[in-house]
């Protein structure tokens, strides 16, 4: 059915740069109905703090922290990973999720970044779960792997990193997570270009990395190893749970 006018106009092209919603409104009522009044005063101190940096738009959604909040619960998660920190908003969800004994390889190439928002971690009390580790994961991933004791170890995953590595992340995370439990892969959906035609008007750093997160998904649809669930969540994630 074709849109009329008005509804053309309430599109978005990035509504808070991270949500695929027709609406602004929607994404809005979403926010302030479920999110918002839920979300822990020092997520929400860390989300406002990133909101003033210059490359926020890097900063996982609230929507979607609070998404990662409730699967860590329901999976149990104790043993977990994350590529990609930023700021450390998906990862502070992820510590106060986690049980007091749980731990959270946390891998970042910036640690600036992570120490903006690293005193509002401390003070929710959860720092003692994260090894955060800078640089970059691959030769860390590596090293793990050449240990057998580490295969099969970790209950849940989340990349949110170099899209371009993403392919490389999963040949290596496929060993490391355990049999039955997730990898979270997050920008699948790469606002929304994965199904703009080739002529679409496009930043360069979304028309660049699109292939790959292109690439990353038909991966993931093929792959035997996995069951997988795409989530519209955020700038969309795909689940990837191990069953062999």
């Amino acid at each position: 059915m074709a849109e009329n006018g008005e509804e053309q106009k309430s599109r978005h092209q990035e509504v808070g740069h991270k949500s695929l919603l027709q609406s602004d409104a929607l994404y809005q009522y979403i926010l302030e109905t479920s999110v918002y009044p839920r979300e822990p005063e020092c997520m929400k101190e860390l989300r406002e703090l990133t909101a003033k940096h210059p490359w926020n738009i890097m900063t996982t959604s609230a929507d979607e922290g609070q998404f990662l909040n409730m699967l860590l619960k329901l999976i149990n998660a104790k043993n977990t990973m994350e590529i990609g920190v930023y700021t450390g908003y998906s990862l502070l969800a992820t510590a106060l999720a986690i049980p007091e004994d749980g731990k959270i390889l946390a891998m970042d190439i910036n640690k600036e970044n992570y120490e903006l928002g690293l005193p509002v971690i401390e003070k929710a009390g959860v720092a003692h779960k994260i090894d955060f580790r800078e640089g970059p994961a691959l030769p860390v991933l590596d090293q793990m792997i050449e240990d057998e004791k580490n295969h099969g170890s970790f209950d849940f995953i989340f990349v949110d990193a170099d899209k371009d590595n993403y392919i490389n992340y999963h040949k290596r995370l496929i060993d490391l997570v355990k049999v039955g439990g997730l990898i979270g892969y997050d920008n699948t959906l790469w606002n929304g270009s994965v199904v703009a035609p080739p002529d679409a008007p496009l930043r360069k750093y979304v028309r660049y990395y699109r292939d790959f997160v292109l690439e990353l998904n038909k991966a993931l649809a093929a792959d035997p190893r996995i069951e997988i669930c795409m989530l519209p969540v955020g700038d969309g994630i795909t689940l990837c749970r191990r069953v062999k």
